[in-house]
């Protein structure tokens, strides 16, 4: 319920906070099936920018499951809650001027583009982890396909319930042919490029 609540405006913006930290607030999406190396390559970024004095902060999909959304569970109304929620905190962090990395499945179309549109333009930033399904279950770091094929989780995404491939995302990264350098060297060319990191 919204109707008797204010929005308050803090003294120090966004930007002022961001410019402290010679830095463009952002946050970059790791979308793809489970075991395509999202929460791998996320990490490796983070360390990568945070050993260049970069002020940066990692959302991951089981973490957050563990405490902000341990009440929700894995049907279409919660997955839809879950990433509506990784998408508000994200916007706190951007907006404390922060360089955000979420790594998340994000199966659906919808749902991504609902956490894009809380963003400026070109600061949301999705990278696809476009890593072939048999590569995907050929790693199961988690076990999860195999018990999926068992028929022990139901509406496993890649399985029996679909991912909806990023149309035009920003980065696209194959990781079964990539290394996770090659990966990093790619996601901070892209954000010099963009002129998102001081150089």
């Amino acid at each position: 319920m919204t109707q008797h609540t204010l929005w308050h405006e803090h003294k120090i913006s966004r930007a002022q906070r961001a410019a402290l930290k010679r830095q463009r607030p952002c946050l970059l999406w790791f979308t793809g099936l489970s075991g395509s190396g999202k929460s791998t390559i996320a990490n490796a970024l983070d360390l990568a920018l945070h050993q260049r004095g970069y002020h940066t902060f990692l959302l991951d999909g089981d973490n957050l499951r563990q405490g902000l959304n341990k009440d929700l569970g894995f049907s279409a109304p919660d997955r839809v809650e879950n990433i509506r929620r990784i998408g508000e905190v994200s916007k706190l962090f951007t907006d404390a001027g922060l360089i955000v990395l979420c790594a998340f499945i994000s199966p659906f179309t919808k749902d991504r583009r609902m956490v894009r549109q809380l963003f400026p333009e070109g600061e949301f930033i999705e990278v696809y982890m476009d890593a072939p399904l048999s590569v995907c279950e050929q790693r199961d770091p988690k076990g999860l396909y195999k018990k999926a094929r068992a028929g022990a989780i139901a509406e496993f995404t890649g399985i029996d319930s679909p991912y909806e491939v990023p149309e035009r995302p920003q980065i696209r990264l194959d990781t079964s042919k990539l290394t996770v350098d090659e990966c990093v060297a790619a996601l901070i060319a892209y954000l010099e490029q963009h002129e998102l990191l001081a150089t």
